[in-house]
């Protein structure tokens, strides 16, 4: 049973195009508009049965939804409201699948006209790969999804977002959208920076001291599995990063000082004191499902 009459996707990627995938593979949406920056990405969409048809003109493909899905970089979801909502249903539900929520959750409601609702959403399910050819159906099965709801979210619209959700597989969860934000920053904007790190400095120690020797390529598991996330949108990392900047700042400043107190304890030499840290991470690794 459909849950909605016509859904605009602004993004057709990964996320947005997984979305679609599964709402039109379960008749949860009638009609699916997309629409996005690269028409040759969006006539792939149409190919793989994402979306039903597309626009490159916001304002067009928004036009009576009553389903407003922003699937862009974070930092563009303001100006997207701007053009779109005029143009949306009456009643119509604005949602997203940013990474970040914070404020933006209440900025994003400031931006549409009365009786317009907006519901965040963050599907934790993406990976590595981008674009439409990444979508699947199975990309949210049992993935956590957090719905961030503020004193000002309309229950009803609450309520049929989390539907949407469940019917895709996923595990809905509620969270206030700055205790979001800083959950989040640790346990993904972080690794995504660390990550980026790592990758850069073994570029430069590559050029400092073996010139000419791809070290990569002596890469085993640990670092493929520790750099998988850096091959990530470096567009919309950038945007994740300077949206939650104060959290991601503070936690930055505690890896810091974990990896200064590691450096200590080699400078001393201390095998006890390395095995307890390690030790320490192991079991809390362990813990993990």
């Amino acid at each position: 049973m459909a849950l909605f009459k016509q859904m605009t996707i602004v993004g057709v990627g990964l996320i947005g195009g997984s979305l679609g995938m599964i709402c039109k593979h379960q008749g949860l949406v009638k009609t699916i508009v997309g629409s996005g920056r690269r028409v040759e990405n969006l006539k792939k969409a149409v190919e793989r049965k994402v979306i039903d048809r597309y626009t490159t003109d916001l304002a067009e493909a928004a036009a009576e939804s009553d389903l407003f899905v922003l699937a862009t970089p974070v930092d563009t979801f303001e100006a997207a409201l701007r053009t779109c909502a005029p143009r949306l249903a009456p009643g119509a539900i604005v949602t997203d699948v940013g990474s970040v929520k914070g404020p933006l959750v209440e900025r994003m409601a400031a931006l549409v006209p009365a009786g317009i609702r907006v519901v965040g959403a963050h599907p934790i399910a993406g990976k590595e790969k981008t674009g439409v050819e990444a979508a699947s159906l199975d990309l949210f099965r049992d993935a956590l999804c957090i719905l961030t709801p503020t004193s000002q979210t309309d229950p009803d619209a609450l309520a049929k977002v989390r539907r949407l959700w469940e019917a895709c597989g996923a595990r809905v969860r509620e969270m206030d959208p700055m205790l979001h934000d800083l959950v989040l920053g640790a346990v993904s904007h972080l690794p995504h920076v660390l990550a980026f790190a790592l990758v850069n400095t073994i570029a430069t120690l590559q050029e400092r001291y073996a010139p000419g020797l791809d070290l990569q390529a002596f890469a085993g598991g640990g670092y493929k599995d520790t750099t998988r996330i850096a091959a990530s949108s470096p567009e919309m990392w950038r945007d994740i990063c300077l949206w939650n900047r104060d959290n991601l700042l503070r936690q930055i400043e505690l890896y810091e000082a974990r990896l200064n107190h590691i450096k200590a304890l080699l400078k001393a030499g201390d095998a006890e004191g390395l095995t307890r840290e390690f030790t320490q991470a192991k079991q809390l690794r362990e813990k993990i499902t």
